[in-house]
């Protein structure tokens, strides 16, 4: 009788062992389908990153960027800017060369285009037309409770890789600013400000026509 209970337990432990072994079994291959499943979705993610900065490095080549300008550099590769004149009644001296020197770092900063003095597949030409200030806005007192500042240029647009794209038309921006401070105090800063937005308009209307 015991040697017959003792052949049951050790075929039982036997058993629990193989029921160990075939769970252990059963996690590592589970584990390692995991494994792979995870693996297989990374290189899905990678391999898209990888087209994704191919695409993009091969639009950048053949001439387009994806910074706000979208010229076909095959075609068009040098600028011509030509500084703008004041021709304001009203002048606020530091205006000309902060206005030229924006415009022309625009384009060298956002697009490959070469810079030249003549004969560029784009021109650009034009005049400060006006800067002026008026009264906005009239206080509860009936005083004047804020100034507005406007810079108004005129700009001849020529594309000699497509003529369609000729232009010439007016460009403006504001600023205002309380009538408590003083112009001396603020015109720097506003007329930079607007000097900014009127270049991005010429920006967006010679080269981000896309």
């Amino acid at each position: 009788m015991e040697e017959i209970e003792r052949k049951l337990l050790t075929n039982l432990e036997y058993q629990t062992v193989l029921s160990t072994e075939d769970s252990n079994n059963t996690d590592w291959e589970n584990s390692k389908q995991n494994m792979k499943k995870k693996f297989a979705h990374y290189k899905i993610h990678i391999g898209a990153i990888i087209c994704l900065i191919m695409f993009l490095s091969a639009c950048s080549f053949s001439g387009y960027r994806f910074n706000g300008a979208s010229i076909d550099y095959n075609k068009t590769k040098t600028i011509q800017i030509a500084d703008f004149p004041i021709r304001s009644s009203y002048v606020w001296g530091p205006m000309g060369p902060m206005f030229n020197n924006a415009l022309k770092d625009k384009f060298a900063n956002y697009t490959h285009l070469q810079q030249v003095k003549r004969n560029g597949d784009l021109a650009i030409q034009g005049q400060i037309t006006n800067y002026t200030q008026r009264n906005k806005s009239v206080s509860s007192e009936g005083y004047s409770a804020q100034t507005e500042l406007t810079i108004t240029v005129n700009v001849k647009f020529t594309n000699r890789t497509n003529h369609k794209q000729d232009f010439e038309r007016q460009f403006s921006a504001s600023q205002s600013y309380e009538t408590t401070q003083s112009l001396n105090s603020v015109q720097a800063q506003l007329v930079e400000q607007m000097i900014d937005d009127i270049v991005d308009q010429i920006f967006n209307a010679t080269v981000a026509n896309w």
